[in-house]
């Protein structure tokens, strides 16, 4: 679940209506994202979907998993959000050796001046504001568990210690959907904490002349800070206040449920989805699409907002079943007719 006491709001209840205050703060944000989005996109290019959805998920607090093939400036976008929304960031390579305490931290045994000894917390780098876990699924299961509860509680346990991670707190995870060899899936309770899957292909033939010139010249494009953090905490606090009609709830509650096999209408559903999406899933779009409306300018989403975000949020809390492969049914067909249930 995403409480509502996760985010840097506390709102716990459904807006109803927009104030003045809400309307003066929504116009005042959809410029600074625009300021944002135009320099992200000078050194990012051709993936404007990836970068619009990517910062759709921390507007909504959320985590994102961004697969695809090496080379297409996965962790360069990571390492560009964060100067852009001046967070501090800090990078993650994930191995097969990676233990949970280099990711969590670990507790060391100092003596001190008077020959007393005692245990001191030296904290890990997911003690930042944005943690960057390079090719995630090269490392261990036993690893990657370690990010469960920060992904979801924001705070981290140690030998019976709670410590809070810093805020905002975000993980931006990258992975190769290539190279099988020496990896390892991420375990489904996992990959439900991630707000969206962003998959990032390849640019089209202008992006990438326009990438090929600029990245191999004499001078490179830099990036400035557009937000920090408070700032991002603001407009995520913004977020939860924009009222979203009964229609368009009824049209996530629809989505949502229409890809479990044992409440769905729909044939495909019961024939080859395994298991669907669960209730995280309507709060990640529920989030979402205010996001999304934000960042357009619009004071309150649509069902097209919900058609538009249902893809990412939903292509990895879903799984298929063998009668699926054997036919040669994929995920995205199924989400597609998912998507036309509600439009």
């Amino acid at each position: 679940m995403i409480p509502a006491s996760q985010s840097p709001s506390g709102v716990a209840s459904q807006p109803t209506a927009l104030t003045p205050k809400v309307v003066e703060e929504a116009d005042g944000l959809k410029t600074r994202l625009k300021e944002a989005r135009d320099v992200i996109g000078r050194v990012i290019f051709g993936q404007t979907d990836v970068i619009d959805q990517t910062i759709i998920t921390l507007l909504a607090g959320g985590h994102a998993l961004l697969i695809g093939v090496p080379g297409l400036a996965k962790t360069r976008l990571v390492q560009t959000l964060g100067t852009v929304f001046g967070l501090n960031t800090k990078r993650v390579q994930f191995t097969p050796d990676l233990m949970p305490g280099d990711i969590l931290g670990s507790e060391v045994l100092e003596e001190g001046a008077g020959g007393e000894r005692g245990f001191r917390f030296i904290r890990g780098p997911v003690f930042s504001q944005l943690l960057m876990a390079d090719e995630i699924n090269r490392a261990s299961p036993r690893t990657q568990s370690a990010l469960l509860q920060a992904m979801q509680e924001q705070k981290v346990s140690i030998a019976g210690h709670s410590y809070d991670l810093p805020q905002p707190f975000h993980v931006l995870a990258t992975q190769n959907p290539l190279e099988q060899e020496g990896t390892y899936p991420l375990p489904e309770a996992q990959l439900d904490r991630f707000l969206m899957q962003v998959d990032v292909g390849y640019p089209d033939l202008e992006s990438e002349r326009r990438m090929l010139l600029s990245t191999t010249g004499a001078h490179e494009e830099r990036v400035h800070a557009v937000f920090d953090g408070e700032q991002l905490m603001d407009a995520q606090r913004l977020v939860r206040h924009v009222p979203v009609g009964e229609s368009v709830v009824s049209a996530i509650l629809t989505l949502v449920r229409s890809g479990r096999p044992e409440d769905s209408s729909l044939e495909a559903v019961r024939r080859h989805v395994a298991w669907g999406p669960g209730p995280r899933a309507a709060q990640a779009l529920m989030l979402a699409i205010r996001a999304r409306a934000l960042m357009d300018g619009r004071l309150t989403p649509s069902v097209e907002d919900v058609a538009a975000l249902a893809a990412p949020i939903l292509r990895h809390r879903m799984a298929l079943g063998f009668s699926a492969r054997a036919e040669g049914v994929t995920t995205s067909d199924i989400i597609d007719r998912l998507i036309a249930t509600v439009c």
